[in-house]
């Protein structure tokens, strides 16, 4: 029994173009959807990592 398979590239763009939709959106003033994009997750994670580490007093 052989089975058809996609060409990758076809599964490729249809992972990318779907990818997206596991990641939510955000709704702007505007009222726009915005896709949530891994890159804005990595952003700010690295956000919280810096906001998260301890101040170093200059003074007392």
């Amino acid at each position: 029994m052989h089975r058809e398979q996609q060409p990758q590239s076809s599964t490729t763009q249809i992972a990318r173009k779907l990818r997206h939709l596991n990641l939510g959106a955000i709704i702007d003033a505007q009222g726009r959807e915005i896709p949530i994009t891994e890159q804005m997750i990595l952003q700010a994670c690295r956000q919280l990592e810096r906001d998260a580490q301890p101040r170093r007093r200059l003074f007392g």
